[in-house]
């Protein structure tokens, strides 16, 4: 298996072009949070030959490829199995107190969608799980048995913004009476099955349903949540932290996250702002980047990536 073929890391140059001050120094530390297959991680570790390299991912499957990727690199690297919002202890446990550059590539990996078992994908029948770490917590299979229409509803409107989100959550309820739903090619016929014939042109009715479903499993929203402000804390001055998305959920959140990250602290109505009150960082990327045509052409996964980038000026008081 060639990981290079299979796995082309998505808006890498731009990435490198946004860490590299960040990484100068001698000994610099980079944490690639969301780990994947080591895309990302190969390049910036064989074009900065003085870094240290802290890769997290939840994904047991993810850790081992990327391991044996990153073999020749052996003596700079810490592999921790955790999810991303656990940067704080990772870099700890590797023996860093703070990181200089952090990358963030959200979402399913390649490794994930590619994987036929691990249900990701819509297209392709298997086993309904959709965790991405394969060894604890519920499965989409557990999600679609075990909860309510209310509940089903709120999941299908909140994480994949689904106008059909009642219809499909009641489709669900009637299905599993009958049948438990354990594989994602019976997910796909249900949903089909009751979509009006006037949308099913409208693109694929299980597309927005099954990114619901692994954002639910997964809890990446809350994850997402937590892991900006925890990699903010960790950064130091002149640190960057540069965050790739792929659906407006998780863009939405990040730019909400960076904005208050760059906002005076000042109260209102004070005639001049205190040192004290100025932001602790600011943003290097205006509003949100996109991949280029030609990479999206290239590489069919960059097309909906945001890119946003910022960088810490000053410690915390």
């Amino acid at each position: 298996m060639n990981l290079r073929d299979i796995h082309i890391p998505v808006m890498l140059e731009r990435c490198v072009e946004l860490l590299a001050p960040a990484l100068q120094r001698d000994g610099a530390v980079y944490v690639d949070g969301t780990l994947g297959m080591g895309g990302h991680s190969e390049a910036f570790l064989e074009r900065f030959p003085d870094i240290r390299l802290v890769g997290l991912d939840r994904d047991p499957d993810a850790l081992r490829i990327a391991g044996e990727r990153l073999a020749p690199f052996a003596d700079r690297i810490a592999l921790v199995h955790t999810v991303y919002d656990g940067i704080a202890d990772a870099l700890a446990s590797a023996g860093h107190d703070h990181a200089d550059a952090i990358l963030y590539d959200l979402g399913v990996s390649s490794l994930q969608l590619d994987e036929a078992e691990r249900g990701f994908a819509y297209a392709q029948d298997a086993p309904l799980d959709m965790r991405m770490d394969p060894t604890q917590g519920m499965t989409a299979a557990d999600v679609v048995a075990i909860y309510g229409e209310g509940d089903l509803r709120r999941i299908f409107e909140r994480y994949g913004e689904e106008k059909l989100a009642g219809r499909y959550a009641r489709a669900i309820i009637a299905a599993r009476q009958t049948t438990p739903i354990t594989r994602s090619g019976q997910l796909v016929d249900i949903l089909q099955a009751a979509t009006p014939a006037a949308l099913k042109n409208a693109g694929h009715p299980a597309k927005r349903v099954f990114q619901a479903l692994r954002i639910e499993v997964n809890g990446e929203l809350a994850a997402l949540e937590r892991a900006i402000p925890a990699a903010l804390g960790t950064l130091a001055v002149g640190g960057r932290l540069v965050v790739l998305s792929y659906q407006s959920l998780e863009d939405r959140f990040v730019k909400r996250l960076f904005a208050e990250a760059t906002s005076s602290t000042a109260p209102k109505g004070l005639p001049f702002e205190l040192p004290e009150h100025a932001p602790q960082f600011r943003l290097i990327v205006k509003g949100a980047e996109l991949a280029s045509d030609e990479e999206a052409a290239r590489n069919p996964r960059a097309k909906p990536v945001r890119l946003r980038a910022i960088e810490r000026v000053k410690e915390a008081v």
